[in-house]
């Protein structure tokens, strides 16, 4: 009887190692094989034909990619959908939709105020020549007389009012196009993603601390526009990235959300390279623009510093945003009145810009103007005038 169990059990280990698959250089086997039983099925998935194996991990760092590249645009896709899905209802967004209103009113104001009031500046004063104002549009006295930022009278006239009235003004249609694409298109977006209190404050205030660098860095040249406001948007929308950019993601939709908004950085500072690479062509103001985005940025701590989480943090950037404003503004509005030299010719505009164009016109001044001897309307050599000045 024994002899015959131990002829079976000699054919059924025979069997088994016939039946086992030929054993590879990377194949393990557990010390259950002197049994004659194999654990060949579970170590053969770290061989090295199998993709999971450290041969292989760029496969899996490229999975991981594609992962994290779908999670982002399903992130991205569901965020759409929500947006959309608030516009058709009765005003009402989700909390977890980007936009915190369904219109953009004052964005949508500016650029009606400001694509009247050109028409009505060159229907009044007349088009200037294109060696003159390449922009196609008004003669410089006339942007001087509706409100154009010039040092001299800022400064030592006491006409503060020219830190703001600019952003109202352009210097010509290629001008206007070109500020009211970029306001139209992000400076709505934005307002209904931060609401129109923020928006307000960071757009004012971007505005008139770019007129006070401007005046600053630029003090010979007559300027308008309201491309600092917009540089302004744009430096608000990095600060606020780069403060949710310093939260640590929680989840997978937070990360996907961080992935979303260094997208979004790629496309703000790429924005704002281009404009300022733009800036050094002829009758373009680079220091309105550069003071701009400075001032949007500190603007943007103070008020996006609101969206963390952290209560400690959250403090130490309001502490950082509040205290960079105030310093920003400090410093330009000192230098502004103790360190720049005004030019007392910009007084009389017509006669500044007759010095270097014979054909100018003066078609833009007021003659209760003349009369009285103020020459901040545009200047005292009009065509039937020439004569006449200050007095």
């Amino acid at each position: 009887m024994s002899s015959l169990l131990a002829k079976a059990r000699n054919h059924k280990k025979s069997v088994t190692r016939r039946s086992a698959p030929p054993r590879r250089k990377n194949d393990s086997y557990s010390h259950d094989e002197e049994d004659g039983e194999s654990d060949y099925g579970l170590h053969n998935n770290y061989t090295a034909d199998s993709e999971f194996s450290p041969r292989n991990s760029p496969n899996i760092a490229s999975a991981k990619k594609q992962q994290n590249r779908e999670a982002t645009e399903e992130y991205q896709l569901q965020d759409d959908k929500e947006v959309d899905s608030a516009h058709r209802s009765n005003g009402s967004y989700p909390e977890s939709a980007h936009f915190k209103q369904k219109y953009a009113p004052l964005s949508t104001f500016f650029c009606i105020i400001q694509c009247i009031i050109l028409p009505l500046m060159m229907w009044q004063c007349g088009i200037a020549p294109m060696n003159i104002n390449p922009m196609i549009g008004p003669y410089p006295d006339a942007l001087n007389y509706w409100g154009a930022k010039n040092a001299v009278l800022i400064i030592e006239d006491g006409e503060f009012w020219r830190l703001l009235t600019p952003i109202f003004l352009h210097a010509g249609i290629i001008h206007l196009a070109g500020n009211v694409m970029v306001q139209a298109d992000a400076g709505n977006q934005w307002e209904k993603e931060w609401g129109s209190i923020i928006w307000i404050i960071v757009y004012v205030g971007s505005a008139f601390g770019s007129s006070v660098f401007s005046t600053c860095f630029m003090p010979d040249n007559i300027s308008v526009g309201s491309s600092g406001a917009v540089m302004g948007l744009f430096g608000a929308k990095l600060s606020e990235i780069l403060l949710l950019c310093l939260e640590k993601s929680t989840n997978e939709e937070e990360r996907a959300g961080a992935r979303s908004r260094k997208q979004q950085a790629t496309l703000v500072i790429g924005g704002i390279v281009i404009v300022m690479a733009m800036s050094f062509i002829p009758y373009v103001d680079w220091a309105a623009h550069l003071g701009g985005v400075l001032a949007g940025f500190v603007l943007g701590l103070v008020c996006f510093s609101f969206k963390i989480r952290s209560w400690f943090f959250m403090l130490i950037w309001f502490v950082v945003g509040v205290g960079s404003t105030i310093a920003l503004y400090s410093a330009l509005m000192a230098y502004m009145y103790n360190g720049v030299e005004v030019n007392e010719d910009l007084r009389d505009v017509c006669g500044y810009y007759q010095q270097y164009f014979d054909d100018y016109e003066c078609r833009c001044m007021l003659d209760e103007a003349i009369q009285f001897g103020s020459w901040s309307y545009g200047g005292g050599n009009n065509d039937g005038n020439n004569n006449s000045s200050g007095d």
